[in-house]
């Protein structure tokens, strides 16, 4: 029997209009949500809060959100209070960079109970400065958490950590290096698909003058791998909810590289172009 036609839910990350268009006249959330729905998004993705949900709704914005685990206490109010405003899929950033697995694995249990409790998509990311931030501990906390429940980790996957803390090195390292987990992968729902190389975890889509730059290309090849291996999984829920994930803060945006916000809406015309070949390489 032949699947039902998978759906990229593409949603623009608040944090690249941080300062935009200057840090002395930042856009409102009205203004940036409207960019958003402009620029032909499906959704918005961000920490949400009541002002977030009363404008995106009111533009018909998909919602998805994110926060870091510090404890299951202050998980818990902040996932219901998410539940609250009408967000389903939410990623966390589990822990710290020096937590053994044992223990992240033991939280990732409890998370991911108290959010299937809730009715809730929790993911947890691949993210540096937290539990999972090498592929050494993050192979090692989902071995644990398979091992504790008979079930794959959901996981929000954002390659760019893997990939600097390893200097891979494109083109021929991206797919082999970075697509290790294939079951880990398919079982996912939502990707972080900020744009790298071996040596930046952010690297700019064009070069300010409407070309892409070459690490970009490079990088959307490694991003249509794997559309590619998602679509040839179970594809779960028939929908795969993406981030551009590009920021204009924690050092990701380098001072010599043109704004984020032009480069996200230019990065969502061509990972929709990956998409569609993905989809054709897939059957």
């Amino acid at each position: 029997m032949k699947k039902n036609t998978p759906r990229l839910i593409l949603c623009a990350p608040t944090w690249a209009m941080v300062g935009y268009p200057t840090p002395r006249r930042e856009w409102s959330i009205d203004r940036k949500l409207a960019a958003i729905q402009a620029a032909g998004f499906d959704g918005v993705c961000g920490y949400i809060t009541p002002e977030i949900k009363a404008v995106a709704e009111r533009r018909r914005l998909a919602l998805m959100s994110g926060f870091d685990c510090p404890n299951l206490a202050v998980v818990r109010t902040r996932l219901k209070e998410q539940k609250r405003l009408g967000v389903y899929f939410i990623n966390i950033q589990l822990l710290n960079h020096d937590t053994p697995p044992a223990q992240a694995a033991a939280m990732a249990v409890g998370l991911i109970k108290i959010s299937r409790e809730l009715g809730l998509g929790v993911h947890i990311e691949v993210h540096r400065d937290t539990s999972t931030e090498t592929p050494e501990k993050f192979t090692e906390i989902a071995r644990r958490y398979q091992k504790a429940t008979g079930e794959l980790m959901p996981v929000t996957w954002d390659h760019s950590h893997f990939a600097v803390s390893k200097h891979v090195f494109p083109p021929k390292n991206y797919s082999p290096r970075l697509l290790a987990w294939p079951k880990l992968i398919q079982h996912s729902q939502m990707f972080h698909l900020r744009p790298f190389n071996g040596q930046h975890c952010q690297v700019p889509v064009t070069n300010g003058r409407g070309r892409l730059t070459p690490e970009f290309v490079d990088y959307l090849a490694f991003v249509e791998d794997l559309f590619t291996l998602w679509l040839k999984g179970s594809r779960p829920g028939g929908e795969l909810w993406a981030c551009p994930e590009m920021g204009m803060t924690h050092g990701y945006h380098l001072s010599t590289n043109p704004p984020v916000w032009p480069d996200v809406v230019r990065s969502r015309v061509e990972l929709l172009g990956a998409w569609n070949r993905a989809r054709r390489r897939a059957g």
